[in-house]
């Protein structure tokens, strides 16, 4: 599904720049569920960010679904994103002046549906997360648990080919955290790709393969074919 080569990628810092990623090599495979381990700083959601589409490599070759990224147009970039990527971010961000079934919407609008059809589709993805009676509520009236699974909800609504989740669980309470947890799982059983960055072991522990970075490299990848999931 996608494979990185060599990717390279430094920020400014001054009068000199901070190499961040140096020279990743990747492949991830369709069904595969992923998480992504380091200290802060190691790179990983710098790497997140590049298979996300959402910044580029200075280096190194891209490739997802068969196509070379780093030649595509800033247009055709944000179309990739918002028909084939879905994201979930630790902080949510979900709009606080809309509620539930109108965040979960948003990718559809991008994509030029009617209002009323979008949210009727986003209260389906809503009750998939078990949030079909929170429908009208902003986020300043859901937990943080109910906030994710929101997030979840509109990550999925565009039917994307792959599901990056950026420390999903790390603003939750271990309780909170497992059904998120479990949410993601039973989309991975249902053939969705997902990659996850997390600082936390027993959350990697409940993926299929675990890719550990440091100081800007992989330095162990560790798979487990013999993993069952719940």
């Amino acid at each position: 599904m996608l494979r990185l080569e060599n990717i390279h990628k430094s920020f400014p810092m001054g009068n000199q720049s901070l190499h961040v990623l140096r020279g990743i090599d990747l492949g991830v495979e369709s069904g595969e569920l992923v998480s992504i381990m380091g200290a802060s700083g190691s790179g990983k959601s710098t790497l997140l960010n590049i298979i996300g589409v959402l910044d580029h490599q200075d280096e190194g070759s891209y490739t997802l679904n068969g196509r070379q990224i780093s030649t595509i147009s800033e247009t055709a970039a944000a179309e990739l994103r918002n028909r084939h990527i879905g994201f979930i971010f630790q902080s949510f961000n979900l709009l606080g002046f809309k509620n539930a079934a109108e965040n979960v919407a948003l990718p559809l609008y991008y994509q030029g549906v009617r209002r009323r059809k979008r949210n009727a589709i986003a209260v389906r993805y809503l009750e998939m997360v078990g949030l079909a009676d929170r429908a009208e509520h902003v986020p300043s009236e859901l937990s943080g648990g109910e906030r994710q699974r929101v997030a979840i909800a509109r990550a999925l609504i565009a039917e994307p080919s792959i599901i990056l989740a950026d420390e999903p669980t790390g603003a939750l309470d271990s309780r909170t955290s497992s059904e998120v947890m479990q949410i993601l799982k039973n989309l991975n059983n249902d053939g969705k790709t997902i990659l996850i960055v997390t600082h936390e072991a027993d959350i990697a522990a409940q993926t299929k393969r675990t890719i550990y970075m440091r100081d800007g490299r992989i330095v162990d990848d560790k798979a487990d074919p013999g993993h069952v999931q719940p």
